[in-house]
């Protein structure tokens, strides 16, 4: 193995208060990072520095963990640009829009979906993005959605099946019965590609009794549980979320009381998605409510075709300290420690000894500018797994 140390980093965010002085994101000061081959090894002083087969002066810029994107869609085909042009001019967001994409998707090749997937991965980590989540969900049959997953599981290992995104359109009299697919054949199909199961738990998708019906059945095969929950309106699906002990609850826009308490006593992760809102022109989730109700929040993308299109972390951090309530600290703790906790991960989201090296260099003194300066690209440099990849 070849050992590199990075030095002269202004400001290290390592996320382990175990390191400082006990803050959640560990800062240290005039710092040092020390890697050996895919892990970071030691961190501290900069003056303290070990010698190391190779150096790489940071230049007194800051350094904080790669982003951990937990939901994203990227095995899709099309465009929806007039859906996005129409609801700017008026028209309001509803789940229904999905099927364009589907049909989009179900036409494409295999080569033209895996490079899709590719180019946008390739986008999210020139930004900083070293994990990134992606679901299968605009095939809606057995073939499409296995090849969906085939496809995201060439390029990512957290891959999530969502053939429970919206009812098939050739099921659209027998609800019933495409729940009974996607429990039956097409997880079958499906489960050997994925790590998780999902489902849109929303008017216009499933209700909570085919939520739990299609969540108990990935569960029974091994896959870990998330859930689109409470993002258009209040609804079943973090109260489920939280029963079945799925590791996150993502959008959790329209919350009551009892979501809140449940989300802030519970194992669930509170995953944000500020790209969605802002797409959509809906109310912001406060992360401020769940935040101080003790919830973990996870910030992510949710990079789509039609209500999020943007694979920026770094937009989604602006997002949430502009307009939800979170402190720049919080708001990056949530855009890597949080994504980790989401992804159930304990090797990303932090720089630390054992952790992956997965390191983003900002050409800023502070991780604050991530939200002081919106829109102002930042990455100076990128690590994922102890490769310099930008």
């Amino acid at each position: 193995m070849t050992t590199t140390a990075i030095t002269h980093i202004a400001t290290l965010v390592t996320n382990d208060p175990s390191l400082t002085d006990g803050t959640p994101l560990g800062l240290i000061q005039d710092a040092a990072v020390v890697v050996d081959g895919d892990r970071v090894v030691w961190t501290g002083a900069s003056s303290k520095a070990p010698a190391t087969d190779n150096a790489v002066d940071a230049g007194g810029r800051a350094m904080v963990p790669g982003f951990v994107d937990s939901h994203s869609h990227l095995v899709f085909a099309g465009d929806r640009t007039q859906e996005f042009n129409a609801r700017m001019s008026g028209r309001p967001y509803s789940a229904g829009g999905i099927r364009t994409t589907v049909a989009a998707t179900r036409a494409a090749g295999d080569e033209q979906l895996s490079a899709n997937v590719a180019r946008h991965l390739a986008e999210a980590l020139r930004q900083g993005t070293t994990t990134l989540e992606t679901k299968s969900g605009y095939g809606l049959t057995v073939e499409d959605e296995a090849r969906a997953l085939r496809i995201a599981a060439a390029h990512t290992d957290e891959v999530t099946y969502l053939g429970a995104h919206i009812v098939a359109p050739e099921y659209a009299d027998d609800p019933a019965g495409y729940v009974d697919l996607v429990t039956g054949p097409m997880l079958d199909a499906c489960a050997p590609y994925a790590r998780w199961i999902d489902v849109f738990c929303e008017r216009g998708a499933f209700d909570g009794d085919q939520a739990r019906t299609v969540l108990t059945a990935g569960l029974a095969r091994g896959l870990g549980a998330r859930v689109h929950a409470n993002q258009l309106g209040h609804g079943p699906g973090v109260q489920l979320a939280v029963e079945l002990g799925a590791a996150s609850a993502d959008h959790c826009t329209h919350l009551t009381d009892a979501d809140v308490d449940a989300l802030g006593q519970g194992g669930t992760v509170a995953t944000l998605l500020p790209g969605a809102e802002f797409s959509t022109r809906a109310a912001w989730p406060d992360a401020r409510r769940l935040l101080d109700a003790g919830a973990t929040v996870a910030l992510s993308t949710d990079c789509n075709p039609g209500s999020s299109y943007t694979s920026s972390m770094a937009f989604c951090i602006a997002l949430a300290v502009r307009d939800m309530g979170m402190t720049p600290d919080e708001a990056l703790w949530s855009a890597t420690a949080g994504g980790a906790a989401a992804l159930r991960r304990t090797d990303i989201g932090r720089i630390a000894p054992g952790a992956r090296a997965d390191l983003l260099l900002l050409d800023a003194p502070s991780h604050v500018h991530l939200a002081y300066r919106p829109g102002v690209p930042l990455t100076g440099a990128v690590w994922r797994g102890g490769e310099r990849v930008r």
